[in-house]
């Protein structure tokens, strides 16, 4: 190959790095103010009066509309780009997280936690950020680099919850809230970087046979096939999993009578664990069907709950099982839009992918709910984790008859 050549193919490296790169810190920011709001529950509850289940329905309304939006916003960055709806989601996160101590009753909450804030984190967050980056990569990079960028949001989940329950105990909530809203705001520069940029034939991907297909015709294909309703079966139920634990693991940690500072070590346990399993699951789904991979990610959750119903309530407890249950957390996204990038193309991927994390967060709501609704009938959560874990069971056996070929077959005839 000649100089320019090597050089040119350098070029074309580095700038997918910095593209992976800047989509990993946005999702750090967007996720580190998403997954740390389980750490205000109780101080606004002390603050505000309002109940449990009350702030739990407007945290549950948060995360149905950051479901609802991401195809919404995934259409518009896959036809538009993503740059100015990263910037216009940004300004709403800030703008929802900055009102919330000066509306502090229910519909406020609603306004704020459940509106504002979740749309502006949505039009930052995976779909959007997975289809600005899919597009410029070969297929089979894809998982890997949707591995890269999720472990971006693991990390922002590590980093902010023990800075945000240290600014709870040291400056009170309201303050820690204006400082989320404020760090929110670096992903303005940050997106600059997924801007469209002409490439050379030589230089671009390659490009899908599904690509050809104008949106709503590919609509009409995802919604007619099976393995894709399969995906939306399995993200439902991780998302009830996910949104009742990121909501009520504070509470249910306060029952056993331990202190705040244990919750925010497990949730940023939580984050620090899901990095490696979401770059893992980004390695593994190379080489590995990735249904199989989603499958067996779900019915650990299972193994996992059950072993902490039998085990003793005590910091370490909480410790193992946040870090064994963070494996696996928003490890299953790689595979997730893996799989559907591999049945659909890349073309719009941003709205097909947000579509399964529309039902992802239609769980979400559910969960976070739910989990407040079954704290004030029963006194505590044991009715959830068992609904838990049946329905990681369902998520499990979902995914098994979803048509994906071998990735050793799919590299055979390239």
């Amino acid at each position: 190959m000649s100089g320019p050549a090597v050089a040119g193919t350098r070029a074309a490296s580095n700038a997918q790095w910095g593209v992976l790169l800047a989509a990993s810190a946005i999702l750090m920011l967007t996720m580190g103010a998403r997954q740390t709001t389980g750490l205000f529950v109780t101080p606004i509850h002390h603050s505000s009066g309002l109940g449990i289940a009350t702030i739990s329905f407007a945290l549950a309304i948060g995360q149905f509309v950051w479901g609802a939006v991401q195809p919404l916003f995934g259409a518009v960055a896959d036809r538009h780009g993503s740059v100015r709806v990263v910037w216009a989601g940004t300004l709403l996160l800030a703008l929802g997280l900055a009102l919330t101590p000066f509306l502090q009753s229910q519909w406020g909450l609603v306004l704020t936690l459940g509106l504002l804030t979740a749309a502006g984190a949505g039009a930052g967050s995976f779909s959007i950020l997975i289809g600005a980056t899919a597009a410029r990569l070969a297929p089979e990079r894809r998982s890997f680099a949707a591995g890269l960028i999720n472990a971006g949001g693991s990390l922002g989940q590590f980093v902010f919850a023990p800075l945000v329950q240290a600014g709870i105990a040291a400056a009170g909530w309201a303050t820690t809230m204006f400082g989320l809203a404020a760090s929110s705001l670096l992903a303005l520069p940050l997106a600059w970087a997924l801007r469209r940029k002409p490439a050379p034939a030589a230089a671009q991907a390659p490009i899908d046979a599904a690509n050809g297909l104008p949106l709503r015709a590919q609509l009409r294909v995802a919604l007619r096939d099976r393995s894709y309703w399969c995906l939306h079966i399995g993200f439902f139920t991780c998302g009830v999993h996910i949104a009742f634990l990121v909501t009520h693991l504070p509470g249910e940690i306060a029952l056993c009578g331990l202190p705040a500072s244990v919750s925010a070590s497990a949730i940023a346990l939580i984050g620090l664990f899901n990095i490696a399993g979401s770059l893992s699951m980004g390695v593994l789904g190379q080489r590995y069907r990735m249904k199989w991979l989603l499958a067996a990610m779900y019915a650990s959750r299972a193994a996992m709950i059950a072993l902490y119903l039998v085990a003793p309530p005590t910091p370490l407890t909480f410790y193992v099982f946040a870090a064994a249950l963070g494996f696996t957390w928003l490890a299953t996204v790689p595979p997730t839009a893996g799989l559907v990038g591999k049945l659909f193309g890349a073309r719009h991927l941003g709205t097909l992918f947000g579509l399964t994390l529309f039902s992802h967060q239609i769980g979400g709501f559910f969960g976070a709910w739910l989990g407040g609704v079954a704290l004030e009938t029963f006194g505590d959560y044991t009715w959830m984790w068992y609904a838990d874990m049946a329905l990681a069971l369902l998520a499990a056996l979902a995914n098994l008859p979803i048509r994906e070929q071998s990735p050793r077959l799919q590299a055979a005839p390239a």
